[in-house]
């Protein structure tokens, strides 16, 4: 699996919400020039949640066929659904996607047996790469540290996109997995300290916009260079804190827009970012001064 620093990329959209698949592709290419270890399509930050089946696949499709083998595609298939996610998961094998990523379930709840088994039942059904997500603040339920010990025992469950912000769960899972079991940072700016613990980089919203200087603030780390990497945390902080100034990714989308990387807006119910927002992203992007993705 990868390490270092992967996107969970935007869907683009044309003005009425139809979707944008001529910027998606710009987008790939963007990211792909920006030296970004992976991408994820349909994920949350992609707008899972108000794209139908049928765009969920077929975003997951141009993903794969416009990256071409260029960089690794993992596709979001997630659901509350375990019949509806495996049936993702499936199409996303059959697309080439090198992974999938997949949420605890939304809204209904699950129990942690509930959780176990959902991603087990995926696992089971589909032969490919599964990274767990464990995003409470979304999904009203918190998969606990022994939970996801459990799963890691799963052969193709093989990662976690963990953005819980419990650092002592965080721990837990570190010293409990197996070595080949990867965690990922689900929070730009948590990603250097569950480094510090431990984690193998990052899932990241605020790539888009700064994805040279978060590959910079990994590698700087993996080599050991700790001090260039808190400096290079230091600076970066402000723009993860714009870029989370409301609910993702309004933010990153007035972002991308603004740094001639046209995406479109949100689909309802999101809206527009607000110019208090686009003025903290601007803000935080001239601060910078470099590092900022080029269009």
């Amino acid at each position: 699996m990868l390490s270092g620093s992967l996107v969970a990329i935007v869907t683009p959209m044309q003005p009425g919400g139809a979707l944008d698949f001529p910027a998606l592709a710009r987008l790939i290419d963007f990211h792909t020039g920006n030296g970004t270890s992976g991408i994820v399509i349909v994920g949350t930050t992609g707008e899972s949640p108000t794209v139908n089946v049928d765009e969920h696949c077929q975003l997951i499709k141009a993903a794969i066929d416009h990256a071409a083998g260029r960089i690794p595609v993992i596709a979001g298939t997630g659901g509350n659904s375990t019949a509806e996610a495996i049936e993702l998961t499936r199409f996303a094998k059959g697309a080439g996607a090198a992974a999938c990523l997949s949420v605890v379930p939304y809204y209904n709840k699950p129990t942690q047996e509930g959780m176990y088994r959902h991603f087990r039942t995926i696992a089971e059904a589909v032969d490919l790469p599964v990274i767990l997500y464990n995003v409470p603040s979304r999904t009203a339920r918190n998969m606990e540290a022994a939970t996801t010990l459990r799963l890691a025992e799963i052969p193709n469950i093989v990662a976690i996109k963990e953005a819980s912000g419990n650092f002592e769960q965080i721990g837990a899972i570190l010293a409990g997995c197996p070595a080949s079991f990867l965690v990922y940072s689900g929070d730009d700016a948590l990603t250097l300290p569950m480094m510090a613990m431990g984690a193998h980089g990052i899932i990241s919203v605020a790539s888009h916009l700064a994805g040279g200087l978060i590959r910079q603030m990994v590698e700087a780390f993996v080599a050991g260079r700790t001090a260039e990497a808190a400096d290079l945390h230091r600076r970066l902080t402000p723009l993860f804190k714009a870029c989370f100034a409301t609910t993702n990714p309004i933010p990153v989308k007035a972002g991308l827009n603004l740094i001639g990387v046209p995406v479109g807006a949100v689909r309802l119910p999101l809206v527009p970012a607000s110019d208090a927002v686009i003025n903290g992203i601007r803000e935080a992007l001239a601060g910078l001064r470099e590092g900022v993705g080029k269009p």
